[in-house]
């Protein structure tokens, strides 16, 4: 039974197969705690959504602006049959209903300039703006002539304006707009559709009579955060922006136009020209107005590659960086005929591991680059002097360093990227392939040692 264990043990720890088979399972062992660490990553970066998102709603959400619009009601008339009980006859009833017409402005141009700023709780931060817009255009004529709709059935009296917001709280200024020589006051009425509805007054000294287009213009002051878009009424919509943030992500159904945009570490500008024929509704809509969100276009403040996702990015290469470090310490002992225990193996693989909470945890109050630093520093240092006891010399232990010092700085490297991240990642990888293959081209596979 001694002898059948000794040789056993012999082939064990001689064996180049058994070697590796070994080197394959620890390999494997430790992707469980690899998967632990992705997980702790997730449920941060979801903490940190859940923050974001309370910064936010107090401040203001995102921000859909959409007007102004006018509201013309009419009155439309339906005869109903009726029995009288008492006299037991039939007579015709007329009833008089009331319906609205949405007319959409003739020309529209937004003027808005967005002032941004981080706010902060505990570790996290949000981005959020205070945008200042004007609106300036002209409304149509009222004629319904062509929509069978009699002049003398409308209620020219009870006109008004109506505006729509995704982001009702977040105004901080009195809305007013100025419509011809008058200026009527905007109050906020109840909707059930997605986008809050503000209306004015009622418009004065307006009948079949007149004739001409109204030009109108308001300001609205209004907070938000994460995206500021705009709904093209205007049969033309003419639009710019500019803002402070340094990295905008122009969103929506339209682009700004070639040449207009102007992207700077000091801030943007862009601007928009849509005219009615670039999207698909008409001018005027009858009782219902449909939510136009769809068409909406502007710009998104976005934060680029925040820590989290930059620790995720790098956690995804975990496998590739335990997997070639157990590599060059399997070729050193085969080249060196130096033993290397599996719990050895095991305590460079947990070592590899921290770095990436090490990472999380340091980033959370630093920058990403500093955390990767003294991460990466520290792993290369407790490995280096851990394979300074198990391989004697230095020859070995500073190969080790120099290797895994190549690879975290191309993984950073590749994490900074994004339009050749996966171009620098294949030629890589390629460059690491070639080179453990000539370093093992000596070995002899067949030897059992």
């Amino acid at each position: 039974m001694k002898q059948t264990r000794s040789k056993f043990s012999n082939w064990f720890r001689n064996s180049i197969t058994a070697r590796m088979l070994i080197v394959g399972f620890l390999l494997l062992v430790l992707l469980i705690p690899l998967g632990f660490v992705k997980n702790l990553i997730q449920e941060r970066a979801y903490r940190q959504t859940e923050v974001v998102n309370e910064i936010n709603e107090k401040w203001g959400n995102d921000v859909i602006l959409s007007g102004p619009i006018i509201k013309i009601p009419y009155k439309t008339y339906k005869k109903e049959t009726v029995f009288n009980k008492e006299t037991k006859k039939y007579f015709t009833k007329t009833n008089t209903i009331v319906h609205h017409m949405f007319v959409l402005p003739e020309k529209l141009d937004i003027q808005s300039k967005v002032t941004s700023k981080k706010l902060n709780r505990s570790i996290y931060e949000s981005v959020v703006y205070t945008a200042n817009i004007d609106f300036t255009g002209n409304l149509p004529k009222i004629d319904f002539s062509d929509k069978d709709i009699n002049s003398k059935d409308i209620e020219w009296d009870k006109i008004s304006l109506l505006v729509k917001t995704s982001n009702l709280k977040g105004i901080r200024n009195t809305l007013e707009i100025k419509l011809n020589e008058q200026s009527l006051k905007m109050n906020p009425i109840y909707d059930n559709e997605n986008l809050n509805t503000i209306q004015s007054g009622f418009i004065k000294n307006i009948s079949e009579s007149t004739n001409t287009a109204f030009p109108f213009s308001f300001n609205i002051e209004i907070n938000g955060s994460e995206s500021l878009k705009f709904i093209p009424l205007g049969k033309e919509t003419i639009a710019s922006m500019e803002s402070n943030w340094h990295s905008p992500s122009f969103d929506g159904k339209f682009l700004p136009e070639d040449g207009s945009r102007e992207i700077t570490s000091e801030g943007f500008k862009a601007s928009w020209k849509i005219l009615q024929i670039n999207r698909q509704f008409q001018q005027s809509f009858k009782d219902d107005l449909p939510n136009l969100t769809s068409f909406a276009f502007g710009t998104n403040l976005i934060i680029p590659i925040d820590e989290y996702q930059k620790s995720e990015r790098s956690a995804k290469y975990g496998f590739m960086v335990i997997g070639l470090t157990l590599l060059v310490f399997l070729l050193i002992q085969l080249v060196s005929r130096i033993h290397i225990h599996p719990f050895q193996y095991v305590m460079i693989g947990l070592a590899l591991v921290m770095f990436y909470t090490l990472l999380i945890s340091i980033s959370e109050h630093s920058s990403f680059f500093k955390a990767y630093a003294i991460a990466s520093a520290s792993v290369l240092l407790l490995i280096t002097l851990y394979s300074r006891a198990i391989l004697k010399g230095l020859k070995f232990p500073l190969l080790v360093c120099g290797s895994l010092a190549s690879l975290y700085g191309f993984i950073y490297i590749i994490i900074q990227l994004e339009n050749y991240a996966l171009l620098a990642g294949s030629i890589g990888l390629f460059m690491i392939l070639a080179i453990v293959m000539y370093t093992s081209r000596k070995i002899d596979w067949n030897k059992e040692d």
